[in-house]
């Protein structure tokens, strides 16, 4: 073991490696940022860079595109309220408003420190707990599955807004359009109209480039906004600090675990993860009013949530041979086209190699911090642009995001429906989140049940009768029935005060 560390510490920082891990982080900052260019999609492109490589720089240079794009998804939700890639959904419900507030370097500070110390994090567990979390991964079957993504839908409750029944009527429309495309166990077209494109249901990041830019960038033209697309009160920051970290390590360091658990997961990812942290971090935030409207504090939660996951994912990737995500996929991919072969004996025979791909993350995330030291001082600028310039340069990197998806028309029409569709939910104060969040888990749920379902030859009483799934059921109902419950508790304590102090009114005027 020892002898394998100090192997992948002199591979990895060989000059080489350095520059090849500099080069990925860049490019995955890149895709990151810009709208319709998934961290996947960077990814699966850098992929056949690496055959001629040999197999340790292939992975440091796969892995440094991995942590920064994953990232790098933050600046586009913060900055334009567009997620960079899915799992930056929730960073853009804080991150645009404080934006709106003239505080953008301020939300981009926080959202770099969370992701470098999530991924940190991340990759210690990695290090660490590798076998041990795999085993536990392995435990979790369809039922397993259905239940934690059910429960991720709990959320729903929470980001529904003023009105309860305009969240649910938001989420119902977002599983209307979750279910549109080929039938995931009997393959028979849903919702199609006979159009091939809608064969593999809507795009995700269409949508959300729709919902989120496009709606935007039609309500400020409503507007008719003339000087800039943001307020400025004076407070944004002229230098990043930690200590602006500090008041949130908590809830870093949960977020972090959060991710950890759901990336070793196959099958689930980012998303799902960073959803649940936001969600534990209002529920125990002293200032949970503050979330939706421009909490830092939502922030720190989504992003090392959803960085939290990177080096998670790889976890039964490397010990099992089966991905976490579909970026663990491509990582999959990249070690058989080298002769390697995921599972146990890969820690046996090549264990140096392990340990490299290891310390590749921490090294990829430090690598990352500096660069976005850098990089945010010139992001942050973007929004001091006029927006009579800067909303149609926005349309049309939205638009071409959109295209390039698919290089098809199709993808750019159906932002631009969904661009109207989010401009209506504004308009008429239908909040968009739990809309988001049924678009992504709403397909994790179906498939999930199904398959369960057809184990069970129809019984619900699988879902009971499995103790990992029943956790998450008990969950499910304390988490739905909890703010219930806590509401009419302080209902009645404060009626039972205002009676207490009537009763004592009404003594002291029969004294006098």
């Amino acid at each position: 073991m020892i002898e394998n560390f100090f192997y992948a510490i002199n591979v990895v920082f060989q000059w080489q490696n350095i520059i090849l891990i500099i080069v990925g982080t860049a490019v995955g900052m890149v895709f990151g940022a810009l709208p319709g260019l998934t961290v996947t999609l960077a990814v699966t492109l850098v992929l056949p860079f690496t055959f001629d490589l040999p197999p340790e720089s292939g992975i440091i240079l796969l892995t440094g595109v991995y942590c920064a794009g994953t990232y790098a998804g933050s600046i586009s939700a913060i900055l334009i309220n567009t997620p960079g890639t899915p799992s930056s959904a929730a960073t853009a419900w804080d991150g645009y408003p404080l934006t709106r507030k003239g505080r953008s370097f301020e939300a981009l500070s926080v959202a770099l420190h969370a992701s470098v110390l999530g991924g940190l994090i991340s990759a210690v567990a990695l290090i660490f707990f590798a076998p041990m979390l795999a085993k536990t991964a392995l435990a979790f079957g369809p039922v397993e599955r259905f239940a934690l993504t059910f429960f991720g839908l709990t959320i729903i409750s929470r980001v529904g807004g003023k009105s309860l029944s305009k969240g649910f009527i938001s989420a119902l429309f977002g599983l209307l359009i979750a279910s549109v495309g080929v039938d995931p166990i009997m393959g028979v077209p849903r919702f199609s109209f006979n159009t091939f494109y809608l064969y593999g249901g809507v795009g995700m990041i269409e949508v959300f480039i729709g919902i989120f830019a496009i709606a935007e960038i039609f309500n400020q033209i409503g507007k008719r906004v003339e000087t800039g697309i943001i307020a400025t009160d004076g407070t944004q920051m002229k230098t990043i600090r930690w200590k602006e970290i500090i008041p949130h390590y908590w809830t870093v360091i949960k977020s972090s675990v959060i991710g950890i658990v759901i990336g070793v997961i196959p099958g689930t990812g980012g998303s799902i993860a960073s959803f649940i942290a936001y969600d534990e971090a209002k529920r125990s935030s002293k200032e949970p009013e503050k979330f939706g409207k421009g909490s830092l504090e939502g922030i720190a939660a989504s992003e090392s949530a959803n960085n939290g996951v990177t080096a998670a994912t790889l976890i039964p990737t490397l010990t099992l041979g089966i991905p976490g995500n579909t970026v663990a996929a491509i990582f999959l991919g990249a070690l058989l086209i080298h002769g390697l072969t995921p599972g146990p004996q890969l820690f046996v025979n090549q264990g140096g190699l392990m340990y490299t791909i290891m310390i590749s993350f921490i090294l990829a995330n430090i690598v990352m911090y500096f660069q976005g030291r850098f990089a945010l001082k010139w992001f942050d600028k973007i929004i001091n642009i006029p927006a009579a310039i800067l909303l149609p340069i926005i349309l049309t990197m939205c638009l071409l995001g959109a295209f390039t998806i698919s290089n098809s028309l199709n993808s750019v029409i159906v932002a631009l429906i969904f661009g109207c569709v989010g401009y209506a939910m504004i308009k008429f104060e239908y909040p968009t989140a739990p809309m988001v969040i049924a678009i992504i888990l709403g397909p994790m749920v179906e498939e999930s049940m199904r398959q369960s379902l057809i184990l069970s030859d129809g019984s619900v009483m699988i879902f009971l009768t499995r103790p990992i799934s029943l956790v998450f059921f008990v969950l499910t109902v304390f988490v739905t029935l909890s703010p219930v419950v806590i509401r009419h508790w302080r209902q009645r304590s404060i009626s039972a005060v205002s009676q207490h102090q009537k009763t004592t009114d009404e003594n002291l005027k029969g004294k006098k």
